[in-house]
């Protein structure tokens, strides 16, 4: 483990909180600036189809027992409002619940989920924030998420969405809200004390998992309004002895992380989903694709299909499909997955319901498909992905992936950024709104209220 002096007292977390206090809209690049845009509209809309998904009701709920009214709306929800912190976790579970939100591969985690929950439910409190500090702060929490990602030199321990995610949040709602330094840093204290989430949810396939990243987003806020009171917090909240670091990663090294702050904007790194499951199967659903395609193939050709990938994709999304599944489990098996591409020609978000789930014929396609490890020392690393495929006829197919659908080197096109975004829309039954929202999105850094221009999300 080697932790480098960050050139400040605070160690990295003066460092990461004097570069979100820092950032300044008008000085990104072209790039930078339309890459927030498009992942800030992209995760709005998942979130608008994330009210439909299951265990959704189920949360707000919840949520609603704990005070209702309020100033925050609820992507999705027409008319209704929560207290912001409350607004924060619903809106943070319905953008991951349906694992349809962007994503950084390389940090592995989904840094927009906990931001803009936060940022949204903050935007809607009462003070009238400029469009283009909103997209600021979007841009500084997903640079402090992404670089704690970063950072770790170890696979993946704990669930870094939530545990990163939150002091992700805290930085951009600190950016927004113009925090000074020394209140920022003891919110970074108290992002260290409600820090958690664990990855048990993720190999169980339950329903916690989205519930972590609403907690990290609700929690956000409340570390805020705690520093904003006088509380102090821990002020080497990152790289102390007993800091985020230490607590979550098994190895780290600063040096990845810290000199980079300045020149890169890691929301231009960040990859689209174009498939509501698990980033690690998505690979696979391409190979999945290309064979159906290239081959003319229908469910009953197939005898077996193996996929070879990076530890990280056996170990996230190589579950056997089994009799039972809920739906937080069907999202990460790339066996069903698959087998239910294999029988409609893709996965969908209706494609997640009690019917197709207990479908005997997919299920027994999905028991003939296995993930094994290709043994890649790179414990981040989502490619390359092979598939072969065994014919009834004996035939065997092979397709490989070596750059994930949405990813950087290999981007969505603005066409297909759109039909997804339309999909999502539609889904709550909000069609109507798709080129309005885009269009308040597209001007949002001349907007000088962000919560009223980009209330159509959750319209009255």
């Amino acid at each position: 483990m080697t932790a480098v002096a960050a050139p400040s007292p605070e160690g990295a977390a003066g460092a990461l909180v004097d570069h979100a206090l820092g950032l300044q809209w008008r000085d990104q690049s072209a790039a930078a600036q339309t890459a927030a845009k498009t992942f800030l509209h992209d995760t709005l809309c998942v979130g608008v189809a994330g009210s439909r998904a299951p265990n959704a009701d189920a949360i707000l709920s919840v949520a609603r027992a704990w005070g209702d009214g309020g100033t925050s709306t609820v992507l999705g929800r027409p008319g209704l409002t929560l207290p912001a912190p409350s607004a924060a976790f619903v809106n943070g579970f319905q953008i991951h619940c349906q694992e349809f939100d962007c994503v950084h591969e390389p940090a592995v985690l989904h840094p927009m989920a906990t931001v803009l929950a936060a940022l949204r439910a903050e935007s809607e409190r009462g003070q009238a924030y400029a469009g283009d500090d909103f997209l600021a702060a979007v841009m500084a929490g997903v640079d402090v998420a992404v670089a704690l990602g970063l950072a770790a030199t170890t696979p993946l321990k704990f669930f870094r969405p939530a545990t990163a995610g939150v002091f992700g949040s805290v930085a951009a709602l600190a950016r927004l809200r113009g925090l000074d330094r020394a209140t920022t840093l003891d919110a970074f204290g108290y992002a260290l004390a409600f820090a958690s989430g664990t990855m048990q949810a993720h190999v169980e396939g339950k329903p916690a998992l989205p519930v972590q990243v609403a907690a990290a987003a609700r929690s956000a806020l409340v570390a805020v309004d705690l520093a904003l009171a006088g509380l102090k917090g821990a002020q080497h909240s990152i790289d102390g002895p007993f800091g985020y670091l230490s607590l979550f990663e098994t190895g780290f090294d600063l040096d990845r992380i810290l000199p980079p702050l300045a020149q890169t904007r890691r929301i231009t790194e960040v990859s689209w989903k174009p498939f509501p499951t698990g980033r690690a199967a998505q690979g696979g659903l391409v190979a999945v694709a290309e064979l159906i395609q290239r081959h003319q193939l229908k469910a009953g050709d197939v005898e077996a299909l193996t996929f070879r990938a990076p530890p990280l994709i056996q170990r996230l999304v190589g579950r056997p499909a089994k009799l039972g599944m809920d739906v937080a489990y069907a999202r990460l098996c790339l066996p069903w997955l698959a087998a239910v591409a294999l029988t409609l020609g893709e996965v969908g978000l209706a494609d997640f319901t009690p019917q197709r789930l207990g479908d005997p014929e997919i299920l027994a396609l999905a028991q003939r498909i296995v993930v094994v490890s290709d043994d890649s020392a790179d414990p981040a690393a989502f490619v390359p992905l092979e598939a072969a495929l065994r014919t009834r006829a004996g035939a065997t197919l092979h397709a490989r992936v070596d750059a994930m659908l949405g990813a950087p080197s290999n981007p969505l096109t603005h066409a297909q950024h759109m039909a997804k975004a339309l999909r999502c829309l539609e889904r709550a039954g909000l069609g109507a709104l798709h080129q309005r929202l885009w269009a308040a999105v597209s001007s949002l850094d001349q907007a000088s209220d962000v919560g009223a221009a980009l209330s159509m999300a959750a319209p009255a």
